[in-house]
């Protein structure tokens, strides 16, 4: 891995996240691209063409000063937690987020993006945060979300949720790569349901064999609520990365509909890493 992108809008969150950004960029040998964007403003008024034209020219001269003040302090938290010998580079772009996230990784070949989380409602929202939701339905790119109250820690277990669908088995490959860079324990993860396909317990069977020289412990467990069981696993289990992969466009958004209990919301200080399909 080359690079990683790291969208930031200088928040409490995104600094926490920078912190997961640096970690996994010194262990995974890659530069960091910090990557912040910003609207420019709907001008309410007759059409004045160089009054409009002064009016973006100033929000975009404050929008540059800004971000030029911001970016010391990401390099005083490199400093602090003795990464600074990160590479790191800066980009600064107006317009949809989204659309400059992909450009950006398609430009600049950014294997992962890293991005801090706002909490909401819901778990989707809070787990994530809805601008962290929109990016991972509308990239390629893997995405690693840190929750804003996440405090950096060692990633020693990893938690991988999985239907043992063949097509599983490339952001399996990956999590893999993952846990051994950093020594970590993998934790395969399979939720029982009335609907399991017939031929479930051969497929459990298979993976168990195909990946029997790994560091894997295979759990499969009952439970009516996914999302419940998922948060309930990481907690017995101590996981402190979670790694799911969407299987369609709306797969995402179908596991995280419900609401939130007290309970969920304790758990999301968990680092959810999105693989796509």
């Amino acid at each position: 891995m080359k690079r990683i992108l790291f969208p930031t809008d200088f928040s409490e969150a995104a600094k926490s996240a920078f912190v997961y950004a640096l970690n996994f960029a010194d262990a995974l040998d890659a530069e960091i691209i910090i990557l912040h964007v910003y609207d420019l403003p709907i001008v309410d008024m007759p059409p004045m063409p160089e009054t409009t034209q002064e009016v973006f020219d100033i929000v975009e001269m404050h929008q540059f000063e800004s971000f030029r003040e911001e970016l010391p302090e990401l390099h005083k938290i490199a400093e602090h937690h003795n990464l600074g010998h990160i590479k790191m580079r800066n980009v600064l772009l107006y317009g949809d987020l989204v659309y400059n996230i992909n450009k950006v990784c398609e430009d600049e070949q950014a294997e992962m993006i890293v991005m801090g989380t706002k909490g909401a409602t819901g778990l989707k929202e809070t787990f994530l945060g809805s601008t962290t939701a929109s990016v991972i339905a509308n990239t390629k790119v893997p995405v690693l979300g840190i929750p804003a109250d996440a405090k950096y820690a060692p990633v020693k277990s990893i938690a991988f949720t999985t239907q043992y669908r063949d097509r599983d088995n490339d952001a399996m490959l990956r999590t893999i790569e993952i846990s051994k860079i950093f020594n970590a324990k993998l934790l395969c993860l399979y939720i029982k349901n009335d609907d399991d396909p017939e031929d479930i317990e051969e497929r459990i069977n298979e993976w168990k064999i195909y990946y029997r020289d790994e560091n894997i412990d295979f759990f499969n467990i009952s439970g009516d609520h996914i999302e419940q069981t998922i948060l309930d696993f990481i907690d017995n289990q101590k996981a402190n990365l979670l790694v799911m992969r969407t299987h369609k466009r709306g797969f995402f958004e179908s596991l995280f509909h419900r609401s939130l209990t007290k309970k969920m919301a304790y758990h999301t200080n968990v680092p959810l890493l999105i693989y796509h399909e």
